[in-house]
């Protein structure tokens, strides 16, 4: 089989051949690209290039199936205090935010930290419900077709549709530091604000429903410190599952991206109607086993991870490495519903001879069913 193959035949539950292997190398190739540490037998390929080299999989997290354009709203963009102003000016007031960089992340190609949302104070939210109505979403289904082209048979492209409302509410415009002080000073401000996003995110699945693209995630980063499930039985649960069914109706998948400690959410999870949980953490990175999951979920939620991204750097050793990737293949078996990755990605300092290891160990001992 060939690596979308196998993808297509845990998303379908049919066996694969063997278990997939489909890790995130982009932000260990970008980081030693710019720093110009690529060993030299890579220094000339793409990481297209570098994913066939190793034998894996591609992600495929670049696909898109449609354009959101923002009407009505004058948007600067400028440097301010060593971090970048974005300042968003409407008929009903303006907000900003304030992004800072590291000189380590630039240099890793990795973002900054956005330190000012835009809700700062109550007057902010009837600024931001102007930008989220007058923000329009239309389709784009032959940029998602010639995408899944160019991925060919590496993989099978997941489409990305945002945060749940109230994780978009709480985390992208208010941020965590005050996410739960305006729950408690201002939430109907909060849940005014949460309805006029979801409304916007309907929009937005209505159309992923009717596209070609097969595979969509939504919801991101669920915590059960940041997102407990108190908050996600009230916030949450509802909204994905209603998102879940209408792509369901149109038979399509929908994916969290696990990279946060799931360890008390993972029933809240599967009642959300999640299909997959994609970039899946475990320990020792996170509380969260991969045991536990599979206590919990069975087969019935694909996990999309296994391996966390510290183990493959310093200070874990080759035989540490070997025997947790020997474990993780014991507790997936026979291998239904799992696709092998690398929670959230392949690090800069990642020792990038053991993802050749993985590979090598996926085709001696990967084959389905495994041996338990």
């Amino acid at each position: 089989m060939t690596h979308r193959e196998r993808m297509l035949a845990v998303l379908e539950r049919r066996p694969p051949d063997r278990i997939p292997w489909m890790p995130r190398l982009e932000i260990w190739y970008e980081a030693a690209r710019r720093r110009g540490t690529l060993p030299e037998r890579y220094r000339d390929l793409s990481l297209r290039e570098i994913q066939r080299t190793f034998g894996v999989g591609d992600p495929g997290r670049g696909g898109s199936v449609l354009v959101e354009e923002m009407k009505g709203v004058e948007v600067t963009v400028a440097e301010s205090d060593g971090g970048i102003l974005t300042r968003y000016r409407t008929p009903v007031g303006s907000v900003s935010t304030l992004a800072r960089q590291s000189g380590v992340l630039a240099q890793a190609g990795i973002g900054g930290l956005q330190t000012e949302h835009m809700i700062k104070d109550v007057e902010d939210y009837r600024v931001v419900e102007y930008l989220v109505e007058h923000t329009k979403a239309r389709p784009e289904y032959g940029s998602y077709l010639r995408y899944e082209a160019e991925i060919g048979e590496d993989g099978v492209p997941m489409v990305a549709l945002g945060d749940c409302p109230m994780g978009t509410v709480l985390r992208d415009y208010i941020g965590w530091n005050r996410a739960f002080l305006e729950l408690a000073d201002h939430r109907t401000e909060v849940e005014r604000l949460c309805q006029v996003v979801r409304e916007h995110m309907r929009e937005k699945v209505r159309l992923a429903a009717a596209s070609p693209a097969r595979l969509f995630l939504l919801g991101v980063h669920f915590h059960s410190q940041m997102t407990p499930p108190p908050l996600f039985r009230r916030y949450l649960l509802s909204d994905c599952q209603e998102f879940a069914e209408e792509l369901h109706r149109a038979g399509k998948l929908m994916a969290c991206h696990a990279d946060a400690d799931a360890s008390l959410l993972l029933a809240l999870i599967e009642e959300a109607g999640y299909d997959m949980a994609e970039c899946f953490v475990t320990a020792p990175m996170v509380e969260c086993t991969l045991e536990q999951a599979r206590q919990v979920w069975g087969d019935r939620v694909i996990i999309w991870g296994g391996i966390p991204s510290v183990i493959l750097q310093e200070p874990y050793d080759d035989e540490y490495f070997d025997s947790y990737l020997r474990n993780v293949l014991a507790t997936v078996a026979p291998g239904d519903a799992f696709i092998l990755g690398v929670a959230d990605n392949v690090m800069p300092e990642a020792k990038i001879e053991r993802i050749a290891r993985v590979t090598q160990m996926v085709e001696e001992l990967g084959e389905y069913p495994l041996a338990g």
